[in-house]
This record gives structure tokens, sequence and C-alpha cells, in this order.
């Protein structure tokens, strides 16, 4: 009977899982019908041939229209050909050149059945996309099995709660801290119930990650004050502002994002702690909480050194060429961990680490508590 009883505790969760993904894909975001794109309708078109006589070239950034045939691949207009109009902005990052051979995602405004004009989006990436996702689900089922099954359903989980959940209510007003937790103790909870279930390691492990959670919140909303960092400091974040959203307080958003960021590794660390005191339980069921405690301590000091760095490798990843250009000017040092976008990237790392190292303790903590005595460790009877 209790054989049976884990195996629901087992399987519980993913049914669970499984009913929040349909549920969040079924949820409306309320912004499904933009504005700006209710005239309009996106599709696949093959380029057939470019015209870059309007092009200003002055060496490094170009300029000017690029004209585009094109052949329709998808959509209303299949087959057709029409005229593209791909605009470059002298922006290396944002602008794009065809060739012909290419295929694009092209935007068609349409009126009582005719083209009007056909804006080129971007060079089309879907196929490439799904493959190396297909690649990976491939890979991670061929080598994890059922436990591959379950981190493809977290995956989904958490894509889907962050777009389906978390940026509507930004984008509405709501209070992003609190929100950011909500979402972050919903995920929480089910991404570490699909590794053990809903059982005391669970407990254990959620318990120690969400301590470590909320200190990283404390410390982000204290130390962002404290650096005077704008939420503007965020890529695209102004852009938000001039699109009618004037209202929303970027800097609450940021300070969210800085936990929300480092909830993954301090879930990774709340689980290898909680199952290594497991472990300890078990070879010696009459070891004490303290003991049990201890030795989850000893894991959690070798582990956060490389969960750390691991924090510090992710953020600074991204910004290679900003320190290029830095070392290349011969930018001061004082002057480089004075600027606003420096500053906001320490944050994210030193807070961080600061949830990692909190979790540490807490999960040992809550680990020998959960997983020791008596009446945890008795082993099961026979199955009836």
């Amino acid at each position: 009977m209790k054989r049976l009883l884990g195996r629901r505790s087992d399987y519980l969760p993913v049914l669970v899982c499984l009913l929040a993904i349909f549920v969040l894909l079924l949820l409306p975001t309320g912004y499904e019908d933009a504005q700006i794109y209710q005239e309009a309708e996106h599709c696949r078109a093959r380029v057939t041939a470019c015209d870059d006589s309007s092009i200003i070239d002055t060496g490094l950034v170009r300029a000017g229209e690029q004209r585009c045939t094109l052949l329709l691949l998808s959509g209303s207009f299949k087959g057709e050909e029409a005229t593209g109009i791909n605009m470059l902005n002298g922006s290396l990052e944002q602008d794009k050149l065809f060739v012909p051979g290419d295929t694009a995602l092209v935007l068609v405004n349409q009126k009582d059945g005719a083209i009007t004009s056909v804006s080129m989006v971007d060079h089309y990436r879907l196929h490439a996309e799904l493959l190396l996702a297909g690649l990976f689900v491939a890979l991670l089922v061929l080598f994890a099995g059922r436990t591959g099954v379950r981190a493809l359903l977290s995956v989904a989980l958490t894509v889907l709660a962050v777009w389906k959940v978390l940026v509507p209510c930004y984008l509405r007003g709501a209070n992003p801290v609190w929100v950011g937790l909500g979402v972050t103790l919903f995920l929480t909870v089910l991404i570490i119930s699909l590794v053990y279930g809903f059982d005391r390691r669970a407990a254990a492990a959620v318990s120690g990650a969400a301590l470590g959670v909320l200190v990283a919140c404390l410390m982000g909303m204290a130390f962002t004050e404290l650096f005077q960092i704008h939420g503007a400091v965020m890529s695209y974040s102004e852009s938000l502002l001039y699109s009618g959203y004037q209202d929303l307080n970027l800097t609450r958003i940021f300070m969210a994002s800085i936990f929300i960021g480092a909830s993954g590794a301090v879930m990774d660390l709340a689980v290898d702690i909680t199952s290594a005191v497991r472990e300890v339980v078990e070879k010696k069921p009459e070891i004490g909480w303290k003991e049990a405690a201890q030795s989850g301590m000893n894991v959690g000091r070798a582990a956060m050194g490389t969960m750390t760095t691991t924090l510090l490798l992710a953020y600074s990843g991204g910004y290679i060429s900003l320190l290029m250009v830095f070392m290349a000017q011969g930018t001061p040092l004082d002057n480089i961990l004075n600027y606003k976008y420096v500053s906001a990237e320490i944050l994210h790392t030193i807070v961080g680490s600061f949830g990692l190292c909190t979790v540490a303790p807490f999960t040992a903590l809550t680990s020998g508590i959960l997983l020791t005595g008596r009446r945890n460790n008795a082993p099961e009877p026979a199955a009836e």
C-alpha cells in the first residue's frame, strides 16, 4: 500500500504539470489582437531578385532601402509575386540584407483582397529553430529517459508561465516584485516536485529554494536603490514607454528580473543538497538532524564555488564586445565600474550569488529537519 501511495506521489506532479500546461495554453494574454497587425498577414517568401541601387554604403554602415522580388510561399496570396521593401537604418545589430534564394518572413498589407505593400521582417529561421529544438528533445529523452521527459515538461511550463502570466501581468501594471515572486514560487514547487514527487524531499528543497529567492529579492530591492539603477538599463525597455506604457515601473521590473534570473541556479543547488542529505540519511538512518544538516552544508560549500562562476559567466557572456570596447579605448577601471549598465550586471551577479550562498544553509537545515528521524526513515513494509 505504501509503495502504491509512493507511485501516486511520484506521478501526481506530472499530471498537475500537464494540467497547468493545458490551462496556460488556453489562457489568453489579452494582447493577441494588437492594432499594428490587424490589417496584415505574416507569411514566408522566397527572395528571387534584389535591387540594391538605393542602398547608401558608408563602409561598415548601410542605409536606405533594399527592394526584393518575392515569391510568396504561404498565406492568402501563396504563389503570387510581390515586391518587398527592406529598410536599412544604419544599425549592424538590427539591419539585415537579403540575397536571391533566401527565405524571408514578410508582413503583407492588404486591402480589398489586393496586396498594398510588403515589408521584410527578417530571415525565416523557424525551420532551423525547430530542427535545433527537435535535436535537443531527442538527445534529452534518449539519454535521460523519463527524467528527460519531465525536464521537457518543466521547460514547457516555464516558457508558458513567463509568456502567458508574467509578461501580461507586467504590461497591465501589476506589481512586478509580487508577480515575479508568485510565478517563481509556482514554478519552483512544480519543477522540484517533478524531480521528487510530492514528498518530504520536495518540501525540503522547495523551502530552501524559496528562502534563497526571497533573500535575493530583498537584496536586489535594497541595492537597486543604493546603486541608483533605473530600470531603463534593460534592453528595449524604453521602447515600452514610447509604445503607450509610460506608467510601467521599469525599476521594479528590473528588481524582479534579478531574483527571477537567479532562481534556476537556486533550484539546482537546492535539489543537489536535498539529494545528498537524503542519500546520507538512507545510508545511516540513525543520523541526527544536526549531523545531516552539516553534511548538506559540506555539499553546499563544494557546489557554491562553481555555481557562482556559472552566474558570472551567464551574465557576462553577452557583454564580451563591451569589455573589448573598454579595453580598446583604455577606459579607466573606476569609470567602467560606475557606468550604470555595468553596475546593473554587477548587481545581477552578486545578488544572485547571495541567493546561492543562502540557499545552501537553508536547504541543508530544512533537509536535515524533514528527512531525519525514525518516522521518516522507517523501512517500507512488504507490498500487500
